[in-house]
């Protein structure tokens, strides 16, 4: 197949569909009523958007509700509760009930988390004592950049932890109008070498607005890496092949090369399946083509990637095309967290099953990593000595960068899926500890974990 092969599939025109889109998507699958329920009641809450690539290429309709990638993209039963899937059901069927309804959907989006890890509280950074819109600057030398026209996505994961970004609430939304802002940022900060330019799916954005905002960047001298975070390579590969602007935004990334700069593409799969079609693959030749590379990142997902055989097949699958596999992160804590969540022992379990099974080159890969609120914590494996069994952890990256690489030690449990339900271990150095537990650190209590320091004792 040539790189500019043009099958009805590659060039067929993107269409989204919703909740809308519902029925026409069950009439023409077969979905059983039941599950088409289902799926309208909890998109009243959580976003749903897919699109015929995604549908046609993607999902074995043979095989739902368990196949992967149809739990991947289709809300499912179990991720809200049965009392507001009732409640949601009652409301709903009453015309004289939206206001009731509206208010049910806003308090459960609340109880939801929406911006987990203090996003909104410690990452969004100010000028003169105002807030810059669409930024987030949580470490030193990378920003993060949310272009308006780009907070979206080709289809919506069922685990994003950005979901709230695509509810239709302003103040749970993260987005900048233009790159004034962040260029005038930059210049007065700079030690930041990455722009990460992120949503939603900046790939969503026609080739001449994603220029509007990456073109002013390349005037930047501090800026020396700009990184595109998109799962487009994996829902609408065409934007790379077949798309009428396909051609535009590789000179665009060529550009950006040519500067001096390193263009990196964090690409999201979530499923080797997501690799296994020709379009994915001949995408990802594009890219690199333009002297792009191509990093590859994901969550360990409940009910679609839990399962060591997958991931190693998915690290083979981007070696094999040129990738490079970069992190298996832990699912974070918001949105269908319970649906989805792995226990940080299993975690750990699964990661190092399927990295013993890689070729040196595919052992770029880092996990199992909590994106947490004092920064990238990785789980190293368990470990025991006369006081008993622990995790060993240290950070990745740090809102400090001198917490960076320091080993620490947290005291087992099976069932923790996250960093807040581990109990740290006496031997934790108090900056690590501080850093962990947040503003209520208090001492010495804290050093045995932030959920359980009201009940600190003797270490178990």
């Amino acid at each position: 197949m040539s790189l500019l092969a043009t099958d009805s599939v590659e060039t067929a025109r993107f269409r989204a569909y919703g909740p809308r889109q519902l029925d026409e998507i069950a009439d023409r699958h077969g979905l059983p009523a039941g599950i088409r329920e289902t799926v309208r009641l909890v998109s009243m809450v959580l976003p749903f958007r897919v699109n015929e690539y995604v549908l046609s290429q993607l999902i074995d309709w043979d095989r739902i509700p368990d196949d992967p990638m149809f739990q991947l993209v289709f809300p499912q039963k179990g991720m809200l509760t049965e009392q507001n899937e009732r409640d949601l059901a009652a409301l709903s069927a009453d015309p004289a009930s939206k206001i009731a309804l509206r208010t049910l959907v806003q308090q459960i989006r609340g109880r939801l988390n929406p911006h987990p890890s203090g996003q909104k509280e410690l990452n969004v950074p100010t000028r003169d004592g105002a807030e810059i819109a669409g930024l987030q600057h949580k470490y030193r030398e990378t920003v993060l950049y949310f272009p308006s026209q780009g907070q979206t996505c080709h289809s919506y994961c069922t685990y994003c932890f950005r979901w709230a970004q695509f509810v239709g609430d302003a103040d749970l939304r993260f987005a900048a109008p233009d790159p004034s802002g962040l260029i005038s940022y930059l210049g007065a900060h700079p030690d930041v070498t990455d722009v990460l330019v992120t949503g939603g799916d900046p790939m969503v954005m026609s080739t001449e607005r994603l220029r509007a905002h990456l073109e002013p960047l390349l005037s930047v001298d501090t800026v020396r890496t700009i990184r595109i975070g998109t799962k487009s390579v994996a829902y609408w590969p065409q934007r790379f092949v077949g798309d009428p602007d396909a051609d535009d935004v590789l000179r665009l990334f060529e550009k950006v090369v040519a500067s001096g700069r390193n263009l990196a593409v964090m690409a999201h799969f979530s499923h080797p399946r997501e690799l296994a079609t020709d379009l994915a693959r001949q995408a990802i030749s594009r890219i690199r083509s333009t002297g792009a590379v191509v990093y590859c990142q994901a969550p360990l997902i409940a009910r679609v990637n839990d399962d060591p055989d997958v991931w190693s097949a998915m690290w083979r699958a981007e070696l094999a095309v040129g990738a490079v596999p970069y992190y298996m992160f832990v699912e974070r804590d918001t949105g269908p967290y319970e649906y989805f969540r792995v226990p940080l022992a299993r975690a750990s379990e699964i990661f190092r099953s399927a990295y013993r099974t890689l070729p040196g080159l595919a052992r770029t890969v880092r996990g199992p990593v909590m994106s947490a609120t004092p920064g990238k914590v990785a789980v190293d494996g368990v470990v025991e000595n006369a006081e008993g069994r622990f995790f060993q952890l240290h950070m990745v990256q740090a809102r400090d960068p001198a917490l960076v690489g320091r080993p620490f030690l947290a005291h087992f449990d099976p069932e923790a899926a996250w960093l807040d339900e581990l109990r740290l271990d006496r031997t934790v150095p108090a900056d690590i500890a501080r850093a962990i537990a947040g503003p209520a650190w208090q001492g010495e209590k804290e050093l045995f974990g932030t959920k359980a320091a009201a009940s600190v004792g003797s270490p178990a």
